[in-house]
């Protein structure tokens, strides 16, 4: 672990192993933490808010800049790692995901330096009201596995640029890659206590962090039913949640069916659909179901599964048991009430493990199914057909998940239509659910179960401090 700015063991001497998902491997050893040792990162942290803030400006923005010049000169070595720990293809989205990292450090560096905030006019001449942006002081951060090298940039970047010194504990399946990147923020010379590696069990380390008084906001990346013990946890501290989703996507009968089965076959199986924003429920008009359908069939059977690190493969493992567990639970209740299977429909035989997943395609899901009500996280896209724009709105909005949605359509007023009445935080028009840049601001809607706040770009450095209100009364300081 990495705690004020050394390289640590957990005070208990626990460790636990890494294994690779696609070959079952152990891969490395690493320190199970400890309350007490999150507690000793929660006091380095305290420590280095007092260095980062005598760093201006330009001082964290340069040094954002070179955080992502020591990634850059280190991404075959990550993408590489990404690939071991997670299970992620690597010529087709390791390399890729590394180069997100990047771009996230060089986006805090430039976005911190334009945060500019506002003077506002007041009815007493005499006064100057202005607003500035101070940093929150020391952040819990808990971060997940699918994406381990970009959600926590998500957080660390801005967060650092903005001043906070962070306490960062990444999930346990992924945390040989969090120690590679932790690597390269020392080797940036990031200063001690900037930022703290505590590796081990999210029950213990995890929880430690967000409740503790010495922690003063909590950000997290994960699930529904997590974030939401978290926000309990935390209770009277700033929140920044980003949680799960279902991705309805819906398309119209009016739709260019080329571009919105090949958009909704990458929402579904990009990263064996272990994101956030996967196409996790597919409305389709009946006018144009059976030929969406069979593109999607078309796309699934021709995924080719296999060894992350084959330039050939375009779909590696599921991350870990409990999310190939969840899909077959989702499955089998799909099953159970009616849906049948079009392409896929089980774990793939055949691999070194069992956590190889058929890209699979389903078609008649019941409302009241599991994968229509819940987050799956794995490669299934479930058809359900509609008649009519308001009956595929009011499925698209029967959810407690609102995070984000598509609409494939030709018609102008119809995609606003939609866009302004589905409820997620994000609606795209003619792209896939999993279309996202990162600056672009990122999050769940009001009354549903996907989060607080907003990652990206500024949008998250807003997040990550507080609005300062400074009033001055300039008679008074001429009167001396």
């Amino acid at each position: 672990m990495y705690i004020g700015g050394r390289w640590v063991d957990s005070v208990s001497r626990a460790t636990y192993q890494a294994r690779s998902p696609a070959s079952g491997e152990m891969i490395a050893t690493l320190p199970e933490g400890t309350r007490e040792d999150a507690q000793r990162a929660i006091a380095a942290a305290r420590e280095g808010t007092e260095r980062l803030a005598r760093l201006s400006v330009w001082e964290r923005a340069k040094l954002c800049a070179r955080v992502a010049d020591v990634l850059e000169r280190h991404k075959d070595e990550l993408a590489r790692t990404l690939t071991l720990d997670q299970g992620k293809p690597l010529h087709s989205e390791a390399k890729a995901e590394v180069d997100a990292t990047v771009a996230g450090w060089r986006n805090a560096a430039d976005h911190v330096k334009w945060l500019e905030t506002s003077v506002i006019p007041v009815e007493d001449p005499h006064k100057r009201v202005l607003t500035i942006r101070q940093a929150r002081g020391v952040y819990a951060v808990i971060t997940p596995w699918n994406f381990p090298l970009n959600i926590p940039t998500e957080y660390l970047a801005p967060g650092l640029a903005a001043v906070n010194a962070m306490v960062w504990v990444p999930a346990p399946t992924t945390s040989v890659v969090a120690v590679k990147l932790v690597e390269c923020l020392e080797e940036a010379e990031v200063p001690a206590g900037a930022i703290n590696l505590v590796t081990g069990p999210g029950p213990v380390v995890g929880d430690e962090i967000v409740a503790h008084a010495g922690t003063d906001a909590v950000a997290f990346t994960g699930s529904s039913a997590t974030g939401e013990h978290i926000a309990r946890r935390a209770a009277g501290k700033p929140l920044l949640l980003e949680l799960g989703g279902n991705g309805p996507t819906l398309i119209l009968d009016d739709a260019n069916l080329e571009q919105a089965a090949n958009a909704a076959a990458f929402g579904a199986f990009f990263n064996a659909g272990q994101v956030c924003s996967a196409a996790e429920r597919i409305l389709v008009h009946r006018s144009v179901h059976d030929e969406v359908a069979n593109r999607l069939v078309d796309h699934a059977t021709h995924i080719q599964l296999g060894d992350p690190f084959d330039e050939r493969t375009q779909m590696g493992p599921l991350n870990n048991q409990p999310v190939a567990e969840k899909t077959d639970r989702h499955l089998a209740d799909a099953l159970a009430r009616g849906a049948k299977v079009l392409a896929g429909g089980s774990r793939a035989r055949g691999w070194p493990t069992d956590l190889y997943y058929q890209p699979t395609v389903l078609t008649g899901v019941a409302r009241d199914a599991m994968i229509n009500r819940e987050e799956t996280f794995g490669p299934v896209a479930p058809l359900i057909p509609f008649q009519t724009d308001e009956e595929a709105l009011a499925w698209a909005n029967d959810s407690t998940l609102g995070l984000v949605s598509a609409v494939f359509t030709r018609d102008l007023s119809r995609a606003f239509w939609f866009a302004e009445r589905l409820r997620t935080g994000i609606v795209n028009v003619n792209d896939s659910t999993n279309y996202w840049e990162l600056h672009i601001p990122f999050g769940g809607v009001a009354g549903k179960r996907s989060g607080v706040g907003r990652l990206g770009g500024r949008h998250t450095l807003y997040e990550m401090t507080d609005l300062r209100t400074i009033c001055l009364d300039v008679r008074r300081l001429d009167q001396g």
